[in-house]
């Protein structure tokens, strides 16, 4: 009997709370400024419950969005990340808001009323000029989730990004209909930890938003 292919272990972090998040603004590329004074407390929450548990072993591989509030999140937690140097991507960002980026959650919902069922998810419609629609993104994030699989077989991979690419992960891994990677996406809390864990075959979910470290922060 062959010895069983080792595990592939998939660790996906949402960013500390943003900037952006405590303002109410649909941040992006271009107008996202980072964590809050918060976000950095759960941050460091998160390093120290790592380097004195050291749950994740030896880390193979690091990526982020190319978002700041998740570069600076990975940066507060690098020193449980060994020595492995983070790589930003942008397959990693959250959905594209296109025009719609940089207003208020409010004028977002003046200036482009929700259509169809009217609860703003129609998933291939894309609500705002120069956005993504929901199939779009999930799309994206899936195929990235993919193939960092492929690329580090048997390895730990880290990846700091947002509650889309949790709930992403959902669709992609877990073979769930994107409307509850979108429901998954607004559950995942700031800096929780949602762990895959792949055997060559069939993708297994280890935890989800799993958020401890915030108990004392």
């Amino acid at each position: 009997m062959s010895e069983a292919a080792p595990e592939t272990r998939l660790v996906l972090i949402r960013h500390g709370e943003s900037a952006a998040q405590v303002g109410g603004i649909l941040s992006g590329h271009d107008t996202c400024t980072g964590l809050s004074d918060r976000g950095r407390v759960q941050a460091a929450a998160l390093r120290d419950r790592l380097v004195r548990t050291r749950e994740l072993g030896a880390v193979d591989a690091v990526y982020t969005s190319i978002l700041p509030r998740a570069i600076e999140t990975a940066e507060i937690i690098r020193p449980a990340l060994g020595e492995v140097e983070p790589s930003a991507e942008c397959e990693w960002c959250e959905i594209h808001a296109g025009e719609a980026e940089g207003l208020t959650y409010q004028e977002m919902r003046d200036k482009y009323p929700a259509v169809g069922t009217g609860d703003g998810f129609e998933l291939f419609d894309r609500r705002f000029p120069g956005s993504e629609t929901w199939a779009e993104f999930f799309a994206r994030v899936g195929r990235r989730l993919r193939g960092v699989a492929q690329a580090h077989p048997g390895g730990r991979v880290v990846v700091v990004g947002h509650g889309g690419t949790i709930g992403a992960s959902f669709v992609a891994l877990g073979d769930l209909p994107n409307r509850d990677g979108i429901a998954l996406m607004y559950e995942a809390v700031n800096t929780s930890l949602t762990e895959w864990r792949f055997t060559g075959s069939a993708w297994r979910l280890v935890r989800f938003n799993d958020a401890g470290h915030l108990a004392g922060a």
